[in-house]
């Protein structure tokens, strides 16, 4: 018996999913400054110290937290997710999508791939969607308080988790078993089986390798904002559609057209390694 097909939309989160960066919203009103005043600081840390711009803004968030007294536990963290806007009819796609692929015969997962706080993204009402969600993290004490960056996720380690997915090994403690050979019939979710949607060019990585693998990538942006018209033209990405997941916008005609074709493709897919593998069996 064939497996259930199973496609992988894989978003990033901030301008993505969310009108701007998650930490806007809330935690830098909070601490009484203005978001570019906190994102200049975190740039210059980033340039003078020649940190990783990722490993900059999360230490500044904890000193600037810890400078006003602030909390800096993982329910305040998770509390701020609450603020987080999304753009139109993100919070019915999933659940839209999930139907749509349900009436097709497939099984849709949605995973975020992002630089952003995980747990401000768990705060968020969309958060029981996703299978999984990849992003910086911080470790905390035996108090509860955040201390050290737990793992950190730029615009090139974002890759590793596609192949995480690809290989259905969403542990990160497991290296080995990302890293291990593995038959193509065996992973559970295809490239070709993968939609990929995000912003800019810090996902242009992400971008081309579910492009050159079959998969699809889709590029969105702001309406209010000047669209990334670059990645499309020179072939980063497959789509670009207005920041609106509402029923009927663009970008919901696209998926729908895409599980419609994977649907089929990826269950004579199957059928084809089962062929194979009866004409091995009798030989």
């Amino acid at each position: 018996m064939t497996k259930k097909t199973i496609i992988a939309f894989i978003y990033d989160f901030d301008h993505t999913l969310c009108t701007t960066d998650m930490q806007n919203y809330s935690f830098i009103p909070s601490l009484n400054i203005e978001p570019g005043e906190f994102w200049d600081k975190a740039n210059k840390l980033t340039k003078t110290y020649h940190m990783d711009p990722l490993l900059a803004y999360m230490y500044l968030m904890l000193e600037e937290s810890k400078a006003r007294n602030l909390p800096i536990s993982q329910e305040h963290f998770n509390k701020l997710g609450q603020a987080v806007q999304f753009f139109p009819g993100v919070m019915d796609w999933f659940k839209r999508i999930n139907e749509y692929g349900k009436s097709k015969g497939v099984e849709i997962h949605h995973y975020v791939i992002s630089s952003g706080n995980k747990e401000i993204i768990e705060g968020t009402a969309i958060y029981k969607y996703f299978k999984k969600v990849y992003a910086c993290e911080y470790f905390y004490d035996e108090n509860g308080n955040a201390i050290w960056p737990k793992s950190v996720v730029n615009y090139t380690t974002k890759t590793q988790y596609i192949y995480r997915i690809n290989k259905g090994v969403l542990n990160v403690a497991e290296n080995d078993k990302v890293n291990a050979s593995m038959k193509d019939e065996d992973k559970p979710v295809p490239i070709t089986n993968m939609v990929y949607i995000a912003d800019g060019l810090t996902d242009v990585p992400c971008m081309k390798l579910v492009k050159s693998g079959g998969g699809t990538a889709i590029a969105v942006f702001d309406k209010n904002k000047k669209p990334a018209v670059k990645l499309f033209e020179d072939g980063r990405v497959d789509y670009l559609c207005e920041a609106d997941y509402s029923e009927g916008s663009k970008i919901d005609y696209i998926a729908k057209l895409l599980i419609d074709k994977i649907a089929p493709m990826d269950t004579l897919y199957k059928l084809h390694y089962e062929q194979v593998e009866e004409e091995l069996k009798e030989k």
